[in-house]
């Protein structure tokens, strides 16, 4: 039916109340047109044709011919134009999901009057543009509103926050902008608000504490990514049910107030890449904590005793900070942690053997320190799969207050918070989220002190996708036992002191995208072309001056190896040496004045300084001979 429209050549004989043709296609294909026998149907009340790259204009007559229809869901089409909508009122309407299309121009203030009971409205993930309309504001029985991921503009109204129907509010990702603290502050019946990634500005602290305070309704708060400045507002510590919050990406500063130790609900606190300084408090242990982000602030002291014993904590980055100290033994007490991001925390000392108890850990950056020391042989041990999930959004079937609209419990995020971590793999910083931060593994250990053997036991580590030991003094042979990482895509091994051959073995990794062992005292010939190995350039092995290989355009046949130029430079100072003191003896020979002299000259040296120079040098090189 929706592969091939005309499969209907006639007007059909039934008459249908529910219809879901969602995820119809396997591939996607462009200007599929829409079902033709659709345009028969009087009697719709549930309509989900979303996911099927249909294009063209919204089909706005199934609400003309369908008076009866409650639910319409359009997402993630190819729907162009701008949204029309000059019908007669449908009061019947209560859901509206028209998102992830290519609609453009202005949100029709005619969607007020047209739909006067809706209770969801999404349209995320067009180009919509120019104001939010203000009739918003007054629909009555309007509950959830997402109008993320779009090119909107100027104020938000203020009556859209504080109007008590609306319960969750999505304006991520447009270009938004003005004072909303004191609007946030009255609204009392909110209890997801999102509006990250805009151009909302002023300091949050210039509020009077007496008499105002967060409404204590909200669960989720994200105003990340914006133009707020100032400390950051301890009346948020006085929200008794808050469960996430996310203030990345502004300028704040000064230090962690001491109010957010009360949150004894929260799960998710992203306080990233602003200017905040101090320690963070050692009350801040909320039992149920899971993901803290605190990297790229100017946060000072050791690692806090407050995560010590925290059993839930999942992801731990505190990276681009100004610790101290090195990382505490108590490490070994988060039993859930999959994610421990440390990178440029100006941390020392020796990478803790507790580190191999923690059996979900996935993720490792400690990257960009001070550690010294051998590398744990124990972290081949870890599993590198972890036993909790590493993202917060999850789709799950619709919850108790959508069963009574989407019958068919059509999946909807219970969060629209997104758990995403920056790691360093194949010579770049990626962002990981998603699916992909789910099945991402990897250690970086690179730019440290380390120094010693690369254990082994790293080879185990059949699951991992990136390991980076570069920059260190690591010493001895690349471990053959590194043809077991049969996942890995990216090894990076360079700037250090490893010598030996690199194992032939390491061939049969096809899954390898970046290799790299450059700078390093490595001999002998490249492994052989062969699949991923085949695709590897000069720089992943320049600086190893007894290297060999077609790729480095130099022949195997015409390298010594260290050694041997060792045995042949020894050698040719000895003949050298020789053929001096055989001049020596000629010259004496042929000229008697000149052997008078000298014998005159050996003579005082043995009446004076009792030994020969001429003599040590004779037998030096006679010693040498000999032996």
């Amino acid at each position: 039916m929706v592969m091939e429209p005309s499969f209907y050549t006639s007007v059909p004989k039934f008459q249908l109340k529910f219809i879901s043709l969602s995820k119809c296609i396997t591939s996607l294909q462009l200007n599929l047109e829409f079902p033709t026998f659709l345009y028969y149907q009087y009697d719709l009340r549930y309509v989900d044709v979303s996911q099927n790259n249909f294009s063209g204009t919204v089909p706005t007559w199934l609400l003309e011919n369908n008076t009866k229809l409650e639910v319409l869901i359009l997402m993630g089409n190819s729907f162009t134009g701008p949204l029309s909508l000059s019908l007669a009122p449908n009061s019947n309407v209560s859901l509206i999901d028209i998102s992830q299309n290519k609609l453009q121009g202005q949100i029709p203030i005619s969607i007020c009057p047209t739909f006067p009971h809706l209770s969801l409205l999404f349209l995320s993930k067009n180009a919509f543009e120019g104001d939010i309309p203000p009739c918003l504001s007054g629909m009555k029985d309007l509950w959830i509103l997402d109008l993320s991921n779009n090119q909107l503009s100027g104020r938000v109204p203020e009556e859209l926050i504080t109007k008590s129907s609306l319960t969750i509010l999505r304006l991520s990702n447009n270009n938004l902008s003005g004072h909303v603290l004191p609007v946030i502050l009255n609204a009392n019946g909110l209890l997801k608000l999102y509006l990250d990634g805009n151009n909302f500005s002023g300091e949050m602290a210039n509020v009077d504490v007496s008499i105002s305070e967060f409404p204590t309704s909200l669960r989720e708060i994200n105003l990340g990514n914006n133009k707020f400045y100032g400390n950051l507002p301890r009346l948020i510590g006085n929200v008794p049910f808050l469960e996430k919050l996310a203030l990345s990406e502004n300028g704040f500063e000064g230090s962690i107030p001491m109010e957010f130790c009360n949150l004894n609900y929260l799960e998710f606190l992203d306080l990233s890449e602003n200017n905040l300084f101090g320690s963070i408090p050692t009350c801040f242990n909320p039992p149920d904590i899971k993901h803290v982000h605190l990297h790229g602030n100017r946060l000072s002291g050791p690692l806090p005793i407050a995560f010590y014993n925290s059993s839930s904590l999942v992801t731990l980055d505190l990276g681009g900070n100004n610790l101290i100290g090195s990382i505490p033994k108590w490490i070994g007490t988060l039993s859930s942690l999959s994610v421990l991001l440390l990178k440029a925390s100006n941390l020392h000392g020796r990478i803790p053997v507790q580190l191999c108890k923690l059996y979900s850990l996935s993720m490792i950056d400690l990257s960009h320190n001070m550690f010294y020391g051998f590398i744990p042989s124990c972290l081949g041990n870890l599993t590198l799969k972890t036993k909790y999930q590493k993202t917060l959004t999850s789709y799950s079937e619709a919850s108790d207050v959508l069963e009574d609209i989407l019958p068919y419990h059509k999946e909807y995020p219970e969060t629209y918070m997104e758990e995403w971590v920056q790691f360093t793999t194949k010579s770049g910083s990626y962002s990981y989220g998603g699916l992909i931060l789910e099945d991402m593994t990897g250690i970086d250990l690179s730019c440290n002190k380390l120094t010693g053997q690369i254990p082994p036991e790293l080879g185990n580590l059949s699951q991992i996708h990136s390991l980076n030991l570069s920059y260190n003094n690591l010493t001895g042979v690349i471990p053959s036992s590194f043809s077991n990482l049969k996942q890995i895509e990216s090894l990076d091994l360079s700037y250090n002191s490893l010598s030996g051959e690199i194992p032939n073995q390491l061939v049969e990794l096809n899954s390898l995208e970046v290799f790299s062992v450059a700078q390093n005292n490595l001999s002998g010939s490249i492994p052989k072309p062969k699949a991923q190995f085949g695709t590897f350039i000069e720089s992943s092995y320049e600086g190893n001056p007894f290297l060999c290989g077609a790729i480095l355009h130099k022949s195997c046949s015409r390298i010594n190896s260290p050694s041997t130029i060792s045995t042949i430079s020894d050698d040719k100072g000895e003949d050298g040496l020789f053929v001096v003191l055989l001049t020596i003896f000629a010259v004496l020979y042929i000229n008697p004045y000149w052997r008078r002299s000298w014998f005159s000259f050996v003579g005082k040296c043995i009446t004076t300084c009792r030994f020969s120079i001429g003599g040590s040098f004779l037998a030096y090189f006679i010693f040498k001979r000999c032996v």
